[in-house]
């Protein structure tokens, strides 16, 4: 029979995930060491490695947890059937929100998924597309008059306005996620509602900007 396991397993797990992707952000992955996350939760190299089996692990479930928890928001958001534009506006209020307590993991999950085994990226790319789909819904839903060509421009448009704010917004500044996340909610949607409908109407080029699938 398996031991169980301790009590403190799952907090101890998620000290060394914070430490893990403070350490990958500040220094980048590659540069990064077991030693280096090991000191940054304060525990023995020895104590990383009974909770994971190596640095790619590391990474792995870093963003895994991260995508996961962006998963849930979504899920959280639909589940309450708001209407097509509260809908939106809600799911980018609290994407604002969960960036806001998980810069450092965000920017793994932004910079370093590519150092990860195909089988590893995979998981982790099948998931990100999964809330980019979410939100090319929630677009749609907004402006059923754009072809269908457009859902995922438009939704990939608001993700280049709030997945980089992590190299510039710094929450000891003047200004933080939480002042910023309704600026971004009215710029989103304020600019989705003035695109004339003319211009949604047909499908863009087979050559727009090589969006991967």
């Amino acid at each position: 029979m398996a031991r169980p396991r301790a009590s403190t397993y799952a907090g101890q797990r998620a000290v060394i995930l914070a430490a893990a992707a403070s350490v990958f952000a500040q220094r980048g992955y590659t540069a990064a060491t077991v030693q280096q996350v090991a000191s940054a939760g304060g525990v023995s190299k020895a104590t990383v490695y009974h909770y994971f089996h190596d640095k790619e692990q590391l990474l792995a479930d870093v963003a895994t947890e991260h995508v996961t928890r962006l998963e849930q928001l979504v899920d959280e958001v639909t589940a309450q059937h708001l209407p097509a534009e509260a809908h939106l506006r809600l799911l980018i209020l609290r994407f604002m929100q969960a960036y806001a307590g998980a810069s450092d993991a965000h920017r793994v999950l932004t910079e370093d998924v590519r150092f990860l085994g195909p089988q590893a990226r995979a998981a982790v790319e099948d998931a990100q597309r999964r809330v980019v789909l979410a939100f090319a819904q929630a677009v749609a839903a907004v402006r059923p008059d754009a072809a269908s060509a457009w859902h995922k421009p438009l939704a990939m448009l608001l993700f280049g306005m709030i997945n980089w704010t992590f190299t510039w917004l710094h929450p000891e500044g003047p200004l933080n996620h939480e002042r910023l996340a309704p600026v971004v909610v009215e710029l989103f949607m304020g600019g989705l509602a003035s695109v004339h409908a003319a211009a949604l109407a047909s499908a863009p080029s087979a050559h727009h900007a090589g969006l991967s699938s």
